[in-house]
């Protein structure tokens, strides 16, 4: 279960505040030590750190190809939630993917935040 790991509320705080690099390494180190189905949840968020990493470095193509990516493995049946609201999580990377494929801002959307289910 890597969200009883401490490093798993470090990642979300890191997540949380944008501080998508340093988010990103620490949910690798739990992805790394972690089998599937929670390592597919694990890179999904990964996946969406990097993206929101390449739009900050003016990538638009690498943010594209990664919220989608990202979107395959936590819409996937089956995947573990980690107490993660992945809905809403998948709602917001699909609208800046959406706004990417459109050739829009993305950064008019709403920033992914990973939200814990109470």
């Amino acid at each position: 279960m890597p969200e009883a790991d401490p490093r798993f509320a470090q990642g979300l705080e890191l997540f949380n505040a944008g501080e998508w690099y340093a988010a990103h390494d620490v949910f690798e180190e739990l992805w790394h030590e972690t089998a599937d189905p929670e390592r597919r949840s694990l890179q999904g968020i990964l996946q969406i750190a990097v993206a929101q990493l390449h739009l900050q470095r003016g990538n638009r193509r690498g943010a594209t190809i990664l919220f989608g990516e990202a979107l395959g493995r936590l819409q996937r049946p089956g995947t573990p939630s980690l107490g993660i609201d992945l809905k809403d999580l998948c709602r917001i990377a699909k609208e800046r993917l959406t706004a990417l494929q459109r050739e829009d801002d993305p950064e008019s959307c709403t920033v992914p935040v990973l939200r814990m289910i109470s």
